[in-house]
């Protein structure tokens, strides 16, 4: 079964790779399984409740098969507790599917459930969600006047995204506000773009990594080799607002930054199997390079990896906000029908064993942004950054 690995958020834009391969289907009594269970799992009382629902419910047009198998394969995944392990029906597995390719119609965000509650990641560079003003950490009370409370990730991403020109109502509560308040998305096509670059203070280079997403590893190649024949002697890096994506493109990043060989990541399988390593390929050319990094709450999954890499490995100055704190793998595995389950396999730990789930990443220089820095479109935290990288001396 050929797998890939992905550390993402399922989201309003929905990225992620897939782990190819063979299912199970339930179907009626008489119908035998493709793939039947162990010996010790005793499936009498499934069927028993099936066929009590068939001979006494009173609405027996109702008794919709597909749904129902759908239905007790969502309630088995639901009782794992974990946000992130859910059912695809066929229509949202191609929905999927499609958005790997990073271009779909919708606001452009990633949501993520915390402690319960729907809240945005981030939304992402240039997207509806971004123009209308949404926020890392803003809190999704409703979904066109529907609550969001124990609303699965999926069902959210179902009522939010939606065709070009169309129109959602989010109703948000902020950290400051008492009330919560309505935001109006009209809908549209999102492309995501994987980074851009710029000299700043005459030689740092300053990079904004978006996302990991597939086109990232090439962006950033060439990218990279323009800012080693620029007057650049330090970097900033600048992970805010990034919610992860290809293990492989964070990876083939961090080569840019650490000696090959230096330990990125630790994928830990729970017990189930041995943890995996995983090292930077090279080439390294940045790694003598004076740098910092910015992270916020918009910070997830691959670019919580990244930063934490380069604070084990470098001890690389992290600026800015705790960051969202996803260290967990899924997989998705296509069933027969063509639908399919994403399935949390694995944890990632940082390089020095620390895990990131829940707690995140704690800033080494904690700046916060207020509300008059947003209106004023000021930025303190990559004052900070430009301010501690030009007092930082060549490794």
């Amino acid at each position: 079964m050929k797998k890939y690995k992905v550390f993402l958020f399922f989201i309003v834009v929905l990225f992620g790779i897939a782990s190819f391969g063979s299912g199970f289907l339930l179907g009626k009594s008489s119908v035998h399984c493709k793939v039947c269970p162990p010996e010790d799992v005793d499936f009498s009382l499934f069927w028993e409740a099936w066929r009590e629902v068939h001979k006494k419910f009173v609405d027996p047009q109702k008794l919709d098969t597909k749904k129902m198998i759908y239905g007790a394969i969502s309630g088995m995944l639901e009782s794992l507790e974990d946000p992130y392990t859910v059912f695809l029906e066929p229509r949202e597995s191609k929905v999927f599917s499609e958005d790997i390719s990073g271009k779909f119609e919708g606001v452009g965000m990633e949501i993520g459930i915390v402690k319960g509650e729907l809240q945005v990641i981030t939304p992402l560079e240039g997207t509806p969600a971004q123009k209308a003003g949404l926020r890392p950490g803003d809190k999704i009370v409703k979904i066109d006047g529907k609550p969001s409370l124990h609303i699965s990730l999926d069902e959210a991403v179902k009522l939010i995204r939606g065709p070009r020109g169309t129109e959602v109502t989010l109703t948000i509560l902020r950290e400051g506000w008492e009330e919560p308040r309505d935001f109006k998305i009209k809908r549209d096509i999102v492309e995501i773009p994987s980074l851009k670059w710029e000299i700043k203070e005459g030689d740092i280079a300053y990079i904004k990594l978006y996302h990991f997403t597939q086109l990232a590893s090439y962006d950033f190649n060439k990218a990279s080799k323009e800012i080693l024949k620029s007057p650049a002697k330090r970097i900033i890096l600048d992970l805010r607002n990034n919610p992860g994506g290809y293990l492989e493109v964070a990876r083939i990043i961090a080569g840019w930054f650490l000696e090959k060989g230096e330990l990125v990541a630790i994928e830990d399988f729970g017990g189930r199997q041995p943890s995996q390593e995983y090292r930077a390929k090279g080439p390294g050319s940045f790694s003598d390079y004076p740098m910092v990094c910015l992270i916020n709450k918009g910070t997830a999954s691959g670019a919580e990896i990244l930063a934490a890499a380069l604070r084990d490995d470098r001890n690389v100055t992290l600026i800015g906000e705790r960051s969202f704190g996803k260290g967990s793998v899924q997989e998705l595995s296509r069933l027969s029908d063509g639908s399919s389950m994403k399935i949390t396999v694995a944890k990632w730990l940082t390089p020095k064993g620390q895990s990131i789930t829940e707690s995140g990443l704690e800033p080494d220089i904690e700046i916060k942004m207020t509300e008059q820095d947003y209106e004023e479109k000021k930025d303190p935290q990559l004052q900070k950054a430009i301010e501690v990288v030009k007092g930082l001396e060549n490794d």
